[in-house]
């Protein structure tokens, strides 16, 4: 019962479009099929690492130090806000020079997986909701399987969500309408990153 609600409520967040989604399918949508499997490992990778925060507690961390949580909070908020700006950018510019730009940009899955790793992480709210998570489910007195299992079906949730997305959107048909829609597209990308990053940095929460 303990994993079946986790396993719910993990994957009602991991569904919900936000950044880790875009980050995702932008590039599935722009560039090859292994950057993109690339930018999910790295955003399964800050799962996991909000997970193990969340499962020891860093929720008490940040009520005891709220200035941490503060500066997480506006350093993430500037990094989404960076990504908009940039995709706002890339949408002003001719297709051919866009797609050389993220060439360079995203040479390597070293890079690409970086790049999902710092969206995922840019979010301390993830630590909040996770600590909240184990703080509703996970009984005080349970033993340590029950908190890495909660972990593990965390990762596997964003692994399978992510993966699919990645894989559906990077298939030629997709990505060729987006090459005839890109300026609208990366626009509309670059906007919601902008919102997602200036409400996180303002949030009073």
């Amino acid at each position: 019962m303990f994993l079946l609600t986790v396993a719910a409520l993990w994957g009602v967040a991991a569904v919900t479009p936000g950044p880790n989604f875009f980050v995702v399918a932008h590039q599935a949508v722009t560039g090859s099929r292994r950057l993109a499997l690339a930018i999910v490992a790295g955003t399964i990778t800050g799962t996991l690492c909000w997970g193990l925060a969340g499962w020891l507690g860093i929720g008490a961390v940040f009520a005891a130090a709220p200035m941490a949580y503060v500066t997480l909070k506006v350093v993430g908020g500037a990094y989404l806000v960076w990504l908009g700006l940039r995709l706002l950018w890339q949408a002003r510019k001719p297709a051919s020079q866009t797609t050389a730009t993220a060439a360079v940009a995203m040479a390597t899955p070293l890079r690409a997986w970086r790049q999902g790793l710092a969206t995922s992480l840019a979010n301390p709210k993830s630590a909040l909701f996770v600590a909240s998570l184990f703080a509703a489910t996970l009984q005080p007195n349970a033993p340590w399987t029950h908190g890495a299992s909660a972990v593990v079906m965390m990762v596997a949730i964003s692994a399978l969500w992510y993966g699919g997305v990645a894989l559906v959107l990077s298939r030629p048909p997709v990505a060729l309408a987006y090459r005839r829609a890109r300026r609208a597209i990366d626009a509309v990308a670059g906007a919601v990153f902008l919102a997602f990053g200036g409400r996180l940095a303002l949030s009073n929460q």
